[in-house]
């Protein structure tokens, strides 16, 4: 593997891409700790915490990310990051309302769909408890 500055970073929601792009630098969350990542980092995976993920650009300039559970996966000088749900913020104190916001009203949708989904399962096995029932005439 050559000597690189940059590594290309691209994070991945389940329904569209959040961030494509180079970067300097990588600090993420993992399991069993916090980790920071240089273009030069010797390849791995590892499982994502709900944190705060921070790409340092070319530039120097810093984009902050509020993350859900997900994988990192670092090949080359490509790290592929899949989360579950994730925000782009302005700065740290922004990104803790706007966390919190987002991620409210998607639990608030999961929550929906979910009671939905037991009514509609509450009534398939009443249809098939109706059907194991012998007719009468």
């Amino acid at each position: 593997m050559t000597q690189s500055t940059e590594m290309q970073v691209t994070l991945r929601l389940p329904t569209r891409t959040l961030h494509q792009g180079p970067a300097s630098r990588l600090f993420a969350e993992a399991e069993n700790g916090a980790f920071g990542m240089l273009p030069n980092h010797v390849d791995f995976v590892t499982a994502l915490v709900p944190s705060v993920l921070i790409l340092t650009l070319a530039d120097g300039d810093e984009q902050v990310f509020g993350i859900d559970e997900g994988i990192l996966v670092k090949k080359g000088h490509h790290v592929d990051v899949a989360i579950r749900r994730g925000v782009q913020g302005e700065d740290l104190a922004s990104l803790k309302e706007t966390v919190q916001r987002s991620f409210i009203e998607v639990d608030e949708d999961e929550r929906v769909a979910r009671s939905a989904l037991s009514r509609l399962e509450a009534g398939i096995v009443r249809r098939f408890a109706d059907l194991q029932r012998p007719k009468t005439p």
